[in-house]
């Protein structure tokens, strides 16, 4: 059973930055995708970032040229890099794998920013 384990959630002031890792049980070649949703409350999950091939990169819109996924040098590792943090950032981060049709998630980790 593939496991993710997500860390690095947090207390931040507006403008500052955070950064939180997915270690995952297995090399994260394995999987097609492995990336980061989030989900605040009363609010629908949405995409942050995700790494595709081990190379390419998708984000959502508002992370963009804020956040930066990437791969861990330990392999089984993918970090989110999240700069100029604000209130809008709260939410419950979630890590993600998919291999084909089946994917898994981390338990999530708390982001929360305030002044």
């Amino acid at each position: 059973q593939v496991r993710l384990v997500e860390s690095g959630g947090g207390l931040v002031q507006p403008g500052g930055s955070l950064r939180l890792s997915c270690a995952a049980s297995e090399p994260t070649i394995n999987f097609d995708t492995m990336g980061w949703y989030r989900q605040a409350p009363g609010k629908q999950r949405e995409l942050v970032a995700v790494l595709m091939g081990g190379t390419s990169t998708n984000y959502g819109d508002s992370m963009k040229g804020r956040f930066t996924i990437t791969r861990g040098d330990a392999k089984n590792t993918v970090w989110l890099q999240m700069n100029s943090l604000n209130p809008e950032d709260t939410a419950v981060y979630y890590c993600n794998a998919k291999v084909w049709v089946t994917e898994y998630w981390g338990q999530g980790t708390q982001v929360t920013v305030f002044s």
